[in-house]
């Protein structure tokens, strides 16, 4: 599916909260969980930095869509977010029966980036979205935040290696 401009636009704000994130001190990523309408939910930012490795913002969405969202209102939503879901929130996604999966930067462009740039490889695998859950209908990556994305990565593990 091509990317909408309301689709563009939301993500631009996940690309928002993953600069938020990484000026806290924490890995660049952003996240907003949309219902089927298109009002925007919930959002979150990485926060890892405070110790808990799984912090990630798109487990807290999929945690806070499970205490808030009727299960018909979960798989009618739509998760926005700045980087492609690792397995532990693609399965968490999964797990509470979340819609659709719109990303700016796919897991295999960072692997790539991390890769070039020296960084040692996550104790996790990197595997694509669907993969983990296969009936997941993802659309990604945005060409449009490429670079912008690239930089914050860059700017993070600049500053950890």
């Amino acid at each position: 599916m091509a990317l909408s401009e309301a689709d563009l636009q939301r993500l631009g704000r996940c690309v928002e909260l993953a600069g938020q994130a990484l000026a806290e001190g924490d890995e660049p990523f952003g996240s907003l969980l949309v219902d089927g309408d298109g009002n925007i939910r919930a959002e979150d930012r990485n926060r890892t930095g405070g110790g808990d490795p799984t912090a990630h913002p798109e487990f807290a969405l999929a945690r806070w869509a499970a205490e808030h969202l009727a299960p018909v209102q979960r798989v009618r939503a739509t998760v926005y977010t700045s980087g492609e879901h690792c397995p532990m929130c693609a399965a968490a996604h999964g797990w509470v029966g979340l819609g659709r999966i719109v990303y700016a930067t796919s897991a295999t462009q960072l692997s790539g980036w991390l890769q070039e740039w020296g960084v040692p490889a996550a104790p996790v695998a990197t595997l694509p979205i669907a993969t983990v859950v296969p009936r997941a209908v993802v659309d990604g990556p945005a060409a449009e935040f490429e670079a912008e994305m690239k930089a914050l990565y860059a700017a993070r593990y600049r500053r950890s290696t």
